[in-house]
């Protein structure tokens, strides 16, 4: 039977899982605002674990919502309470996000008011022959964006438009992706949102998206309209980013939902069968066990949770078009059935499963591979199938360019796709490599600051990491110095070129080709404003995203070559001496990569001083460097047989035929 509510033509069944209740109740509602239903059903139970119930004459459009009946013992794990009114897990359209109300924690208090609506929706939508673009990986360049920053400040965007699925969508916004050599948009969780009580008291809202109430839900926000018109939109987004040839990945935050710990709201899961959803301490079933730092965990063991994480990845899959995938803290997913300091495997049921499933043959996978647990790093664990975000890439360049001695040989081995800890086929790009992303501070701000500046969260300064591997080389925040701002423009470009060269799969995080700044907040995932959104066009005088353009452009003719080329390190100095690694301890070395007569040759100087490679033999030319400012090099000879390359700065020879 599927779950959530399934409209035939005639009439809606509704289903939905619950081990431990006593009783089911259907209320269906007219009005968005109204705290009555206008009629009530009961569900009958239907197996050990499903309650189901078909009404005649209902739609889409149709508001409704489930009420659960149980014990409340919460020592057992049970916190039934059938005075709140909870979401569909599998609904497919939600009105919008709760209310600030402490109705919704309090035991007993009616939660109506406060509530939004879950939505029968309809499958039709003319796609109009839409085809993925089915991009390799090889090939892929990933935009991780938010859709509502996207396009909130876009002159060229209609304003009915900014800050939506449509906006994102929009020609303006395509073009530049189109510009930057980008395949693939990732988007920051697209699901329906529930903001943090804490973060309403404070005045603010869930800005990211990692809190969800609704798996299968498009955001409301980020529509014109929250009856179902959310589905239809972002179909739309989808079928014109297909046409213009880029992918659609979503982020989904599987490890955790919106419902906190124990003192947190009801609103779906918890009033439906807080013991069957969640992982539970067993000494101590009143407590969840909480590897995601948001309060619980779903427990990705039982049936239940793995066969809602697999209709929820088919339903994006096949029914909204969408490329693939991108799982938060994925470790929580292959953790196994002992509730506390449960231990990762790759082999886990839901994983396997993942990687198996012949609907989801097609989709790409990424993972987080880490939570917050017992052994949560788990970097190069989880099954071939998947591609894993390589923090380890992210830390040595970051190190690397700020001038930490010591760091050659990580990064290095980094650029050669971190093959000791990710394998490596010869054919396909295992990590994805990244400077920077949504979590942390943006590729402006890390070269700006060196602290973190996040007091207008509200938490004290408390929140966020306190080591961004970071330099604000000589100015906390912006400057006028002249040279403090070209060391700011040359690191920028050290650690772009740095991410697109690699054997990776390249990531750019949503504006930082065009400079963009949260004033040193690394940790903005409450501000819901001009903080947090892209401002157009970029900062006068800094071209950099010609720069991105051109190494967009530069990995677009050499992919095969970086993927599958053979390996070699040189060493600066008189003669080119090549070896299988760089040695402990270089600040200075070069990374020769070379197929048939194909040549490639990046030189990267992380030390204070200026340092010159004799080349290898062969007509060797200029492609870039990052100690000039303009994305052109006119001022470098066609060929040459020796390189001097500038402090803190990388170089790109090609071989010629």
């Amino acid at each position: 039977m599927r779950l959530g509510a399934v409209w035939d033509g005639e009439g809606t069944r509704f289903a939905v899982r619950s081990r431990h209740a006593a009783a089911v109740e259907l209320c269906l509602f007219d009005r968005p605002g109204d705290a009555a239903a206008s009629r009530s059903l009961p569900l009958a139970r239907s197996g050990d674990e499903q309650w189901q119930v078909y009404v005649p004459g209902v739609g889409p459009g149709q508001l409704y919502g489930f009420r659960a009946s149980g014990p409340w013992r919460p020592a057992d794990g049970h916190r039934f309470d059938c005075a709140k009114l909870l979401v569909d897990p599998y609904a497919r359209a939600i009105t919008g996000e709760p209310a600030a109300d402490r109705s919704l924690a309090e035991r007993g208090r009616d939660s109506a008011a406060a509530m939004p609506r879950s939505v029968v929706v309809g499958d039709a939508f003319d796609w109009q022959g839409d085809a993925p673009p089915g991009v390799p990986w090889r090939e892929t360049v990933i935009y991780e964006c938010h859709v509502r920053g996207m396009s909130m400040r876009h002159p060229q965007v209609p304003p009915a438009d900014r800050g939506r699925f449509l906006g994102l969508a929009s020609p303006p916004i395509v073009a530049h992706l189109k510009r930057l050599g980008v395949t693939t948009v990732e988007l920051l969780p697209p699901c329906q949102i529930a903001s943090e009580p804490a973060l309403l008291r404070r005045g603010l809202r869930n800005y990211w998206g990692y809190n969800t109430l609704g798996y299968f839900a498009p955001h409301a926000g980020y529509a014109s309209a929250a009856a179902g018109e959310q589905v239809v939109e972002f179909k739309r987004m989808v079928r014109a980013l297909h046409r213009a040839g880029l992918e659609v990945l979503v982020d989904l935050v599987f490890n955790h939902t919106a419902e906190g710990g124990a003192d947190g709201p009801t609103l779906c899961w918890r009033g439906l069968d807080n013991a069957l959803y969640y992982r539970l301490d067993p000494a101590d079933r009143s407590r969840y066990v909480d590897v995601s730092g948001c309060g619980n965990t779903l427990d990705a063991s039982r049936p239940a949770v793995a066969e809602l994480v697999l209709d929820c990845l088919r339903h994006w899959h096949r029914t909204m078009h969408v490329d693939g995938f991108r799982l938060d803290l994925a470790t929580a997913l292959g953790r196994g059935s002992t509730a506390a300091g449960a231990p990762f495997s790759p082999d886990a049921p839901l994983l396997v499963a993942i990687a198996e499933d012949p609907h989801l043959a097609q989709a790409k996978i990424v993972v987080e591979p880490w939570d917050l647990g017992p052994e949560g790093y788990q970097l190069g664990r989880f099954p071939r199938r998947f591609r894993e975000w390589n923090d380890r890439f992210r830390i040595a360049a970051r190190r690397y360019w700020r001038g930490d001695p010591g760091v050659g040989a990580e990064l290095a081995s980094c650029l050669a796709g971190s093959p000791e800890i990710l394998g490596c086929d010869g054919r396909e790009p295992r990590g994805v490599c990244y400077a920077a992303c949504h979590d942390g501070f943006t590729l402006a701000d890390l070269t700006a600051y060196e602290r973190k500046h996040n007091r207008a969260n509200g938490e004290d300064n408390r929140d966020g990491s306190d080591d961004e591997q970071s330099s604000n080389w000589g100015h906390e925040g912006p400057s006028d110095d002249p040279a403090i701002g070209a060391a700011r423009r040359r690191a920028r470009r050290n650690l772009l070129a740095t991410v697109f060269l690699a054997r990776g799969v390249p990531m750019l995080g949503h504006g930082d080709e065009l400079g963009r700044s949260q004033g040193g907040n690394n940790n903005a995932y409450c501000q819901d404003n001009e903080l947090s959104w892209i401002a157009w066009p970029a900062a006068p005088g800094d071209d950099l995203t010609a720069f991105v353009a051109r190494l967009g452009e530069l990995r677009r003719r050499r992919r095969d070559l970086l993927v599958e080329g053979e390996l070699r390190y040189l060493a600066p100095g008189a003669a080119p001496v090549t070896g299988a690694a760089v040695p402990a301890g270089q600040d200075a070395f070069g990374v020769l990569v070379a197929r048939g007569d194909e040549g490639l040759l990046l030189l990267l100087n992380g030390g204070a001083e200026p340092a010159r490679f004799a080349l290898p033999a062969g007509s060797w030319r200029w492609l870039l460097d990052t100690a000039a400012d303009a994305a052109a090099l006119t001022r470098r000879p066609p060929a040459i047989r020796t390189a001097g390359i500038a402090s803190r700065c990388l170089a790109c020879l090609a071989l010629d035929p």
